[in-house]
This record gives C-alpha cells, structure tokens and sequence, in this order.
C-alpha cells in the first residue's frame, strides 16, 4: 500500500496544534501552542480568548509543522481537522484553516472526531495495538467505557451521567485553592498524601455508567467543614482514590462482558500517575494487557487526529468543504458532509 501522509490540525479547546503523521503510527512533526498561562488567571478557559489566540497562533503552528518535518504542502496527501466536538469558536479556527489549505491545494479534506482522535494516540505509541480492546476514556469533557470494535468502529458501554473525571478533578482543585488546570496538581499533592478520607463511590447495578458529582459535592462540603483543619495531601490522595476505584470496576465489569483481555487508556486524565499505577496493577492481578499514550500525546494535540484520520481514510471516508464544526457531537456519529 502506498505511504499516506496526513497533514492535520486541532483547536477544540486551549491548545492550537498542527502535526504530520504517515500511516497513523509515524509523526514526523507535532507541534503544539498551549493557552494554558493564559487562562490561568480566569481559573478555566474562556471561549473567546481561546478562539483568538488560535486564530493569532494557526499560520505559524502550521509552518513550524511543515518545517520540522521537512515537506511541503505538494508532499501531503490529505488535510484533516477536528470538528468536534469541543468548543464551537475554537474549533471553527482550525476547521476552517483546514479547509482552506485542502481547496487552495487540491486536497482531500476529512474532519476528525476529537474523541476518536485520543483513542488513536494510542495506536501512535504502540505499533502492535489492533482493535478490538476496550479503551477507558477520561479527560475534561468525556467518560466513557469504549469497546473499540475496529479502527472506525466504536460501542459506548459505559458514561457519565453527570461531570466528567476531569471536570470533577478541575471542581475539586479550584475548592482546595489550586491553579488552573488543577488535574497534575492534585496528582501531584496526592504523592505526598494516604487515602485517609472516606469518599462516596456511586455504582450503578443495571449499567457501566458513572456519576462524580456526589464526590465532588462531598469534597465541597468537607472543605467548608473541616476549612484549615484539612490535610490538602490526604484529600486529593483520598479524591484520586475513590475515582480510580470507581473507574476500574467498571473496566472489569467491561473486559468479562465483551470477553477481552486488552485495555487502552485515553484522554487528558490518562496522565495521571495514580490511575496509571492502578491499571497496572489491575493488569498484572487479571492478566489484562494495559496500553496508554506516552505523555505529550495525552493532552490534545494534532498527531493523534492524524492517526484517527488515517484509519477513516483508509475505510473510504471522507469530508466536503461545507463540513461545520458540531460542539456537543458524540462518539459514534457519522460524519456529516
């Protein structure tokens, strides 16, 4: 088959990312341009700012992305772009970048899934990965239990029913007086803390669904009770705790249904060390092979919609220009063209 190279971009939320990959699995450039500092000071990001500073870091991300990989637009085989979902300013400015670089070369465009896009991370940093595997999907916006049935083909087992893993960790850090983004933070003050705090664990009979808002609000109330009298460490040890006791069961409640013994981990919350450590040992315990993202394909970034890009590609999917971006799309829609 011949080599593809995948020129593509994603702006969902704060990070302004351009990468090229060939077949899904070899990035030649990622680059990425993080908001971080500047929505530090506002404690979350604000949709406008982040729309803007896309739009003032799209141009040079994209020519740094060419550069480090040494090609030219001509060595490109197709433009992709994430379309959702995600925040709709922020993603219109990479979309739309996107598109106009495919009409103004000629190339074929195809818009990503920003989801599917954090499950092929994975496919990126582990060359022997083949479907079909459940992945556990944990970041800001999204988690979900995924059976991945083939490289396009996905079956939520498993949601949220309310916050999701990384918004709850983002809620309990801004309570506890910690900086934006609060996750590394409170895994960070979690080392140097025990699981001393009895936390509630929601579970669901009928379902591999989650809720985190319980946790959430018993943190809240805690920190109103106890106020200077709270061991900060113990607290985030005993909030990492419950939430990874949580997820893991649904995992193996997940593995013994579809009959599989291979978990992928994805999202921004897969790089956390605690929830890494558990998987592990989760794996050695149930003779469960563990996979997830090295670090810095975590987070968002570009190199991942490349991959995801790649195996749509190659299943004979594609996008027109009139492509929109769709803020709340779902894992499992179709592409709309």
């Amino acid at each position: 088959m011949k080599d593809i190279t995948i020129l593509s971009i994603e702006s969902s939320c704060d990070e302004t990312a351009c990468a090229i990959v060939k077949n899904g699995r070899e990035v030649l450039s990622n680059v990425i341009a993080t908001q971080i500092d500047i929505h530090k000071r506002y404690g979350g990001v604000v949709p406008e700012i982040a729309s803007r500073n896309h739009v003032d870091c799209i141009y040079n991300v994209v020519t740094e992305a060419l550069s480090q990989a040494k090609l030219k637009i001509e060595d490109i085989d197709l433009i992709s772009a994430t379309y959702g979902p995600g925040l709709v300013g922020a993603l219109l400015v990479g979309l739309s970048t996107a598109k106009g670089i495919a009409f103004a070369s000629n190339k074929p465009f195809l818009g990503v899934h920003h989801i599917e896009g954090h499950i092929a991370a994975n496919y990126i940093t582990h060359k022997d990965l083949e479907p079909p595997y459940i992945c556990l999907v944990v970041s800001g916006g999204h988690t979900n239990i995924v059976y991945v049935k083939d490289y396009t083909e996905f079956e939520i087992l498993g949601r949220t029913r309310d916050d999701a893993v990384g918004e709850a960790f983002d809620k309990v850090s801004r309570v506890i007086g910690l900086e934006y983004p609060g996750g590394p933070k409170i895994d960070k003050l979690a080392k140097d803390g025990r699981p001393s705090y009895s936390l509630p664990k929601t579970f669901f009979d009928d379902s591999l669904d989650f809720s985190f808002s319980g946790i959430k609000t018993a943190v809240i109330n805690l920190v109103h009770k106890e106020g200077d009298k709270i061991n900060i460490n113990d607290l985030c040890a005993s909030f990492e705790d419950a939430v990874t006791e949580v997820l893991l069961s649904n995992l193996i409640k997940a593995c013994k249904m579809k009959n599989t013994a291979t978990i992928a981990l994805a999202g921004g919350v897969s790089a956390n060390s605690y929830l890494r450590e558990k998987l592990d040992e989760l794996g050695k315990q149930n003779d469960i092979k563990i996979y997830y993202p090295e670090l810095k394909l975590c987070t968002d970034n570009a190199a991942m919609i490349a991959s995801a890009a790649y195996f749509d590609h190659i299943a004979g999917k594609s996008s027109t220009l009139d492509l929109n971006a769709v803020p709340y799309l779902k894992l499992g829609d179709k592409l709309r063209k």
